[in-house]
């Protein structure tokens, strides 16, 4: 979510934006709860009554107007153009799994650079897995080949 925002924001303010978004199962619209909400709501590490506390703590009300505002839901923005590439992550089993999604499709259409990488047999929270989940460590193999990519790009 930060991450998002920084990038938005500097973009917007027409300072130098960061070069690249890394963005794993990111929080992008909590003034929704989209489809994945409800299929993931218990269970899965991350829960829906977890999200809500989250979103209540980090706007003071979880039904406050700034939870429609672009600098707590990114995926709000009116506009996404001239923002930096972005590697977007998600999980199969993740409520958060739909907005990440949506997020990443509309950097796409934005133009931006936009790899979105769905791992859809692990949870939220598989980057603290690695050492435990074959394909938790394969997810952040590949997180880490994209962001040494997208690096090795700004050199030259």
């Amino acid at each position: 979510n930060l991450a998002a925002v920084v990038a938005q924001q500097t973009q917007l303010a027409g300072v130098r934006t960061p070069d690249f978004q890394l963005l794993v199962y990111p929080v992008t619209d909590l003034g929704a709860e989209s489809r994945s909400y409800e299929l993931f709501a218990e269970g899965f590490y991350l829960t829906r009554p977890l999200m809500r506390w989250f979103a209540a703590n980090y706007l003071g009300d979880r039904n406050a107007p700034e939870a429609m505002d672009p600098r707590a839901s990114p995926l709000r923005a009116a506009s996404l153009a001239g923002l930096p590439p972005a590697f977007v992550m998600t999980a199969g089993y993740d409520p958060l799994r739909d907005e990440g999604k949506a997020y990443a499709d509309r950097l796409t259409a934005a133009g931006a650079k936009t790899i979105h990488r769905e791992f859809d047999s692990l949870t939220h929270g598989f980057v603290g897995l690695r050492g435990t989940i074959h394909s938790a460590a394969r997810a952040m193999d590949d997180m880490v080949a994209g962001l040494r990519h997208e690096l090795a790009q700004l050199g030259r």
